[in-house]
């Protein structure tokens, strides 16, 4: 695994926790650790994804430093001649 999808696996796992997090806090509003919790992985994917894209370029059409289109503008997965390893 090359180091651009080690990135995107930890931006990926940072909001699947951030949405589960949420989610626990719809049952729990008054747990402050999962707030804390929630917090700490909000700030962290935030800096991951400015990570990201400041190297690798937008993650999607929402990006901030990125026109409606641009997302879409690098080669497809098809495009790059590599091979999936998995």
């Amino acid at each position: 695994m090359n180091e651009q999808e080690m990135l995107m696996r930890k931006i990926s796992s940072l909001r699947f926790s951030t949405w589960e997090l949420h989610l626990f806090l719809d049952s729990h509003p008054n747990n402050c650790d999962a707030a804390r919790k929630l917090e700490e992985a909000r700030k962290k994917a935030d800096e991951l994804t400015k990570q990201y894209e400041a190297t690798y370029g937008p993650l999607h059409e929402t990006s901030s430093n990125t026109s409606r289109w641009a997302w879409i503008t690098g080669p497809w997965p098809w495009e790059t001649g590599m091979e999936d390893d998995e």
